[in-house]
């Protein structure tokens, strides 16, 4: 066995437990053990050799495994729920590894989310500083005119919060429903962010797609389904994220 010692918060991302972030969180919570020892401090490094344990249950190394869902709409991007309701890990009985979703999507927009079980990969997908292109389509009430819609380019205010587009342009519209149905790329992903920023101007969200992430796409799926990134995808995606 390989004697290199590498952070602990970064051997449990590397298992797929869950991310870095929250891996330095279970270590001050005290809920990690090194060789039986319970480990509260930052900086501690440890082997191949060393017996880890978070919550109680020895890590096991997992092959890294990704894949991309279609999600559909009326389901929670988690792997879990209280309420028993639908998750997205349902659409992958198959998979045997602890994947989890890779950010979320609402309970009711649908489109492209990945899932994997490398920890360290997510954490750097969905770092604020990665400027990564996310594409949502979403059917609208009204019919906004071009200076509106340069207001979510400049960002509007919701909940104390600024939010913005980088890009945002209708697709078309239809007078006699009164509806439109544009499209929003955003660099960040905030909690319900589409929909609070259509709703600061007045043109609430009927229904709403993520339809690309960075250069993926929902092409050959339906709604339910999935399939494996390729090596290449995997590593587009990881080299991207760290040049940025």
């Amino acid at each position: 066995m390989s004697k290199h010692e590498e952070r602990l918060q970064k051997v449990i991302a590397q298992s797929g437990v869950t991310s870095r972030r929250k891996a330095e969180q279970l270590i001050l919570d005290g809920k990690v053990k090194v060789n039986d020892q319970i480990v509260t401090e930052m900086g501690v490094k440890v082997t191949s050799q060393d017996k880890v344990e978070v919550d109680g249950v020895p890590l096991e190394k997992e092959e890294f495994v990704y894949y991309l869902l279609y999600k559909p709409r009326g389901v929670i991007s988690s792997v879990k729920d209280d309420k028993n309701r639908k998750v997205v890990t349902d659409f992958l009985p198959e998979v045997e590894e602890r994947i989890f979703p890779v950010g979320r999507l609402d309970y009711d927009t649908s489109g492209i989310l990945l899932l994997t079980n490398d920890g360290e990969f997510a954490n750097q997908l969905m770092h604020p500083s990665k400027e990564i292109n996310k594409v949502y389509v979403a059917k609208i009430k009204g019919i906004p005119h071009k200076k509106e819609l340069l207001k979510l380019r400049k960002g509007v205010v919701s909940d104390g919060e600024k939010l913005k587009a980088v890009d945002v342009h209708m697709l078309s519209n239809d007078k006699e429903k009164k509806t439109s149905i544009i499209e929003l790329t955003l660099h960040e992903g905030k909690n319900r962010q589409v929909r609070r920023m259509l709703e600061a101007i007045d043109f609430p969200v009927m229904k709403l797609k993520r339809e690309q992430y960075s250069f993926l796409t929902l092409h050959g799926l339906n709604a339910g389904e999935y399939r494996a990134l390729t090596p290449k995808e995997v590593n587009q995606l990881r080299n991207m994220s760290t040049k940025l």
